[in-house]
């Protein structure tokens, strides 16, 4: 077994890290101001479709093992061509996707230590990007580490907070009515895409077709009890006016002023978990579209399982620096309509696999949970709206590069 294989441990502390991610810092807040106490109503229909979409992509990783993931699943089910969008809809949101999160959590530090949020996200980004660089098991270990961190902050804030909460709060329940939880389900996809980063992780399982399916199995546990948690108590103890930092001002009246240092740390095991997945895994496929001629073949090198794909590692760090310093240093661009983009992305990747999933897993089970994701999927698709011109762009884009290396490659030939 190669020393970089993962196994079921480290695998389930990428994918808590993908899926929490730098959401619970803001989320809890624009879900709650979207659709007041109803808000629950959306964490709780997303939670559900948790369930089949990471089960799916369980079945997916273990039957069909590679770096490409979500992408190598469109291929084999719909022709390379949808491989090259899938895995462009990916790799092309993990640059804005990153710098987003980073970005969140660098003003949530800001808010509570006061130190400033763009050099907090630059910190985060470089540690993700050298963690990966130094290999997968290395970053996998600290991945352990940082997550269990995490989760007992999490479980802290909310079991101590939980006392203080008044039923009062849930009144009115859903001021703004069906189209209040709708729209807070628009927001909370940013908090549920995830599960698609783990495909990409697929072939570096050392433990076999068990090891990813036992990291996710733990993982929808760990997730379901968190957000639960979170949400429901934010409301009861905040109330749907709650401010911009909930998880802070939770802490605070569950702990007591000593509360804000630690949210600082909150914010950046949050953040840092996050990028770290999914650099890992953009950076294993970038390897794979370089390998299927979905990029330039020189990006190739290193996508074979144990290896670190150096190359795609560097582009992504070179596609990641203008997302942060020109529109969001210099013009100011709002962090929502980044986090909405990237969503916008994950959930098309989502919809493509499970749809891949319903025609390529035997009869049975499998399929038929891959049925019920993929309903749910496209359903949830449907509430990133306008945003859906970002996957729309990419998707012309990698059909562009897919035929200019087709005709390149022909040209050799000859």
């Amino acid at each position: 077994m190669s020393e970089h294989r993962i196994g079921a441990g480290h695998g389930t502390a990428l994918l808590v890290g993908a899926v929490l991610g730098p959401g619970m810092l803001v989320l809890p807040h624009l879900a709650a101001e979207a659709a007041g106490p109803a808000s629950v109503l959306a964490w709780a229909g997303l939670l559900a479709l948790s369930v089949p979409v990471a089960l799916t992509f369980a079945a997916l990783g273990a039957r069909y093992p590679d770096g490409g993931g979500v992408a190598s699943f469109a291929g084999l089910a719909f022709g390379r061509p949808a491989a090259a969008v899938a895995g462009w809809w990916f790799y092309g949101a993990v640059p804005i996707g990153t710098v987003a999160g980073a970005l969140v959590g660098g003003r949530y530090v800001e808010a509570t230590l006061g130190v400033p949020a763009v050099l907090v996200a630059c910190f985060i980004l470089l540690a993700a990007f050298g963690a990966n660089a130094v290999g997968l098991r290395t970053s996998g270990r600290l991945q352990i580490v940082l997550v269990g961190l995490l989760v007992a902050l999490l479980a802290a804030a909310v079991v101590t907070a939980a006392p203080h909460a008044d039923p009062a709060n849930f009144t009115p329940f859903a001021p703004y009515g069906a189209a209040g939880v709708a729209g807070a389900a628009g927001v909370l996809m940013f908090a549920f895409v995830g599960w698609e980063a783990a495909s990409h992780l697929s072939a570096e399982f050392g433990s076999g077709k068990n090891g990813l399916v036992r990291a996710t199995v733990v993982s929808l546990a760990v997730i379901a009890v968190l957000y639960a948690g979170v949400s429901v108590t934010s409301v009861a103890v905040l109330g749907a006016d709650m401010g911009g930092v909930p998880l802070s001002d939770m802490l605070e009246i569950g702990i007591g002023p000593a509360a804000r240092p630690v949210t600082g740390v909150v914010a950046v095991l949050l953040t840092f978990g996050a990028v770290n997945t999914y650099v890992a895994g953009a950076a294993r496929l970038g390897a794979a579209l370089a390998r299927d001629g979905a990029l330039p073949g020189w990006f190739a090198r290193g996508g074979a399982p144990g290896e670190t794909p150096y190359r795609s590692l560097g582009l992504l760090v070179v596609l990641s620096v203008p997302v942060l310093v020109w529109p969001v240093v210099m013009w100011g661009v709002d962090l929502d309509l980044l986090m909405r983009a990237t969503s916008a992305c994950l959930a098309a990747v989502t919809a493509v696999g499970v749809a891949a999933a319903v025609r390529m897993l035997p009869a049975g089970r499998h399929r038929n949970t891959a049925v019920v994701g993929a309903g749910m999927s496209f359903a949830a698709l449907a509430f990133c709206g306008v945003y859906l011109v970002v996957p729309a762009v990419l998707a012309l884009v990698a059909v562009v590069v897919l035929k200019a290396n087709a005709r390149r490659s022909y040209k050799f030939r000859l």
